[in-house]
């Protein structure tokens, strides 16, 4: 099978300086793309000058990551996508066991790796951990991680599995899953778009796995940082988004409505906590979700799974 690695970036050079040779040096005979989503900065310059061999695809201006990725991918041919973020330190030998799973079972659409602290080594990363899963209230966590709770790696996690959700830090997916989904929805710009591409995925009847055997060291928060705002917007719409297109309707009414309860009070706790910005960031997110209901009922699928797991309400209870 025929893999692409795939780095999105924008105004990223520093980035690109500092990992792409290790990427590079990691990955045998995949072939390496960057997406440039209309940096101002001088990336493109510095990739033509000083990589050669990694292929450029210039969209013309900043679609975020979800619409990026979509418009970029458009003009790579592969069997395989690895979507990688451009501050992820890989490891030798990470491909293979990722490659191995797709062999193993056709019906597997996405892996995704063990990810782990770049800062801290033998912690696991936020985002994405040792594989995503989504509690009933449809709020989405990762083994090795909930909230701000992080683990130290043990060995715990180093098995194979099936998860919910693989990170859009380090996401393997098969193009033609990818497409078959219409890729990523564009609306989301940055943040949970993987999730919800995996959720569309398993009402599809796919697999999503994850895979110990193989680890990369993520920075985190490159680009949009942690206590931005913007991406307390972000997370909110999107996955208020998310539940309304891919939930049952029998979960979906009541799911809803203590989601927006929660909501207010997560919005108080914000304003006491970060700030009044991100109380504001959670009003936006509502306004903007109400706004999006019509598109996203239209883009339902004909089936819908509440493939929630045995840790009822795991990430209410660590809220409190």
């Amino acid at each position: 099978m025929k893999l692409a690695i795939v780095i999105l970036n924008w105004n990223g050079r520093n980035w690109l300086e500092n990992f792409l040779p290790n990427v590079i040096q990691n990955s045998g005979d995949a072939e390496l793309y960057i997406i440039d989503n209309a940096s101002t900065d001088d990336s493109v310059s510095y990739l033509k000058l000083n990589f050669t061999n990694v292929k450029i695809v210039q969209n013309d201006r900043n679609y975020g990551f979800a619409g990026g990725y979509n418009e970029g991918l458009k003009k790579i041919e592969s069997d395989i996508y690895c979507l990688l973020n451009s501050d992820v330190e890989v490891t030798e030998n990470w491909i293979p066991p990722v490659m191995s799973l797709f062999e193993l079972d056709e019906n597997i659409a996405a892996v995704q790796p063990k990810i782990l602290d770049f800062n801290k080594r033998n912690y696991f990363e936020f985002a994405g951990a040792g594989g995503g899963f989504i509690d009933n209230l449809g709020f989405p966590y990762c083994r090795g991680r909930i909230f701000e709770n992080i683990e130290e790696d043990l060995g715990q996690y180093n098995d194979e599995i099936e998860i919910f959700w693989a990170s859009g830090c380090c996401f393997f997916i098969r193009s033609k899953d990818f497409w078959a989904q219409n890729g990523f929805d564009a609306r989301f710009f940055a943040h949970q778009e993987e999730i919800d591409l995996c959720w569309r995925l398993k009402n599809a009847g796919k697999k999503i796995f994850y895979t110990g055997k193989s680890s990369v060291y993520h920075v985190g928060g490159g680009t949009l940082n942690k206590q931005s705002p913007q991406k307390t917007f972000l997370n909110i719409r999107n996955n208020l988004s998310m539940l309304l297109k891919n939930l049952p309707f029998p979960e979906l009414i009541w799911i809803i409505f203590i989601r927006f309860v929660l909501d207010g009070f997560a919005g108080i706790y914000f304003a006491f906590k970060n700030g009044m910005p991100h109380f504001w960031a959670v009003i936006r997110a509502h306004f903007s979700f109400y706004s999006q209901i019509r598109t996203s009922f239209k883009l339902r699928q004909n089936h819908q799974i509440a493939h929630f797991y045995k840790d009822k309400w795991l990430v209410f209870k660590n809220f409190l």
